[in-house]
């Protein structure tokens, strides 16, 4: 279903060109994607960017995060869609200034695709050196597909999660927004 999306289908046959030590397409662009297909929609309808994650603890600086950024800008650039390149090594960096709560630093893009808001949003794409395409989606297809948008409380707190949930089911009013639990920040067992 996400290969119908003509913007990740192209950033999937471009990002390797970009030589990112392990990159993941990842987020909206996915799932939404889905919802978007199932709908029977366009499917790039309602997708503000398409999250590129990399992970290079080489260097954390913003300077070279930026100097991936601006090649990826060339690469990406007649697609008519906003490619947002982030190294994942960096977030614990700026993530308190940003959301308010401090984060631990990633090991890899995968441990950063993990602590998403929503277990739904739990899903990467990239390709390997074989061009064979490889999923990560820790929580499982059953509520992608339901769509069913449930909490993952690791690491962003409840308002990141009720300000998506609530610009998400405008957008795709078949959306069952599961509630953020009770008891605060205890992790949602995986199936």
């Amino acid at each position: 279903m996400v290969l119908r999306n003509d913007v990740v289908r192209a950033v999937l046959e471009r990002a390797p060109g970009l030589e990112l030590p392990d990159w993941w397409l990842t987020a909206g662009a996915l799932f939404q994607t889905v919802w978007n297909v199932q709908d029977g929609r366009d499917p790039c309808t309602g997708i503000r960017d398409y999250d590129l994650f990399y992970f290079d603890g080489s260097d954390l600086s913003w300077e070279a995060e930026d100097a991936v950024i601006r090649r990826a800008e060339v690469v990406f650039e007649d697609l008519g869609a906003t490619i947002e390149v982030r190294n994942e090594a960096r977030v614990h960096l700026w993530y308190e200034e940003h959301f308010g709560v401090p984060a631990v630093p990633f090991r890899s893009s995968r441990d950063a695709i993990d602590h998403f808001a929503a277990t739904t949003c739990c899903l990467g794409l990239t390709v390997d050196p074989d061009g064979q395409l490889l999923v990560h989606a820790p929580h499982g297809y059953d509520d992608l597909f339901a769509q069913r948008l449930r909490p993952n409380p690791v690491l962003a707190p409840r308002e990141v999660y009720e300000r998506k949930a609530l610009r998400w089911r405008r957008e795709w009013p078949r959306l069952v927004v599961v509630p953020w639990p009770a008891t605060g920040q205890e992790q949602i067992p995986r199936p």
